[in-house]
């Protein structure tokens, strides 16, 4: 099974599942490596809509797969029961959706030892969610492809109460203690889109234009400092 840049690395944060769930699954790419990676024992492949599911089916049935991995129409993990799945996969839906997921998802998730999460919108409004929700960040990769900069992380329910700086929340702690080359390039390409758009503002007077300054000033600074993290830790 061939996998795009964004999949191969959300894949690779799984490390070894006895049952891996795999919520908004679409083509069931990602159930089908890991099991034939031998990193997932078995897989359920869950979709809301039909259709998604239909084409996960005949994946799964052409690497014949179909003893392995079991398709589930399901709204998030609605259709998960409690002790069935060790891991949980949510990529490739934005930040709210995932939220939901997580908050209406709590009693099944009480179970699972790892959640592999790629938000493709709200990363920081996620990460306070979920040290607001009683889990903890244990890995974060990122990846650049076709243009764009896809964020993901490995959670685990919390040993202890904590929390991050806002730094960590905007860009992510273990992408900061990294130093991921990925999330520099991504600072860069920030700073040259908002030193833009700051550039737009220029000459416009106004308390909206005032204000948009001061936001798009407050972002440059704190990309600015994310930065210096890669030079303070050299």
């Amino acid at each position: 099974m061939q996998l795009s840049k964004r999949l191969l690395s959300v894949a690779g944060m799984v490390t070894s599942a006895r049952c891996l769930a795999d919520v908004g699954t679409d083509h069931g790419y990602i159930p089908i490596y890991l099991v034939e990676e031998g990193r997932a024992a078995a897989s359920i492949a869950m979709d809301v809509n039909r259709g998604p599911l239909e084409r996960a089916e005949a994946n799964i049935r052409s690497h014949g797969l179909s003893s392995k991995i079991m398709t589930r129409l399901s709204d998030g993990v609605q259709a998960l029961k409690e002790g069935e799945a060790d891991w949980v996969v949510i990529a490739g839906m934005g930040g709210g959706l995932v939220q939901k997921i997580l908050r209406e998802g709590r009693d099944v998730l009480e179970g699972v030892e790892r959640i592999v999460l790629q938000p493709q919108s709200g990363l920081e409004e996620v990460r306070r969610f979920l040290y607001g929700n009683g889990y903890e960040i244990e890995d974060e990769e990122m990846v650049l492809e076709d243009g764009k900069y896809y964020p993901m992380m490995r959670v685990m329910h919390a040993r202890q109460e904590g929390s991050l700086s806002d730094l960590e929340f905007m860009y992510g702690p273990v992408l900061l203690r990294k130093r991921h080359e990925c999330l520099f390039k991504y600072l860069e390409w920030e700073q040259a889109v908002l030193g833009n758009v700051l550039q737009g503002l220029v000459g416009r007077d106004g308390e909206p234009a005032r204000a948009r300054k001061c936001e798009i000033e407050e972002k440059l600074a704190c990309a600015a400092r994310a930065k210096e993290c890669y030079y303070e830790m050299r």
